[in-house]
């Protein structure tokens, strides 16, 4: 895949995140994910995408594997906090909100 077609990808996903088109900013995101999934930024902002879209699973499965792979990621734990309290989960999203607390977020 050539990379300025990502970079270029990336930036109309940002935009559409930016205008609060959460739903469009989540389906440019999806084929770069699976095709970058090394790449915490554009993983987190898929999951960003999801949680304002309202898509409480996707987002959640999506920041447990972001959580797993980069676990110092304070920001990732914090919308993943977020992600659970919003499903009406808070008791189970506490840990991780006390992980993000503690990297200083």
């Amino acid at each position: 895949m050539d990379h300025d077609d990502d970079a270029d990808r990336y930036d109309r996903a940002t935009l559409a995140f930016e205008t609060k088109d959460y739903r469009l900013a989540a389906q440019l995101l999806e084929p770069l994910a699976r095709e970058l999934p090394h790449h915490a930024e554009v993983q987190l902002l898929l999951a960003r995408s999801y949680y304002h879209s309202a898509q409480l699973g996707r987002a959640e499965t999506l920041l447990r594997v972001i959580v797993d792979r980069w676990p110092d990621d304070a920001y990732a734990h914090l919308v993943l906090a977020r992600t659970l309290q919003r499903a009406g989960r808070a008791e189970e999203g506490r840990t991780h909100l006390m992980l993000a607390e503690a990297m200083g977020l």
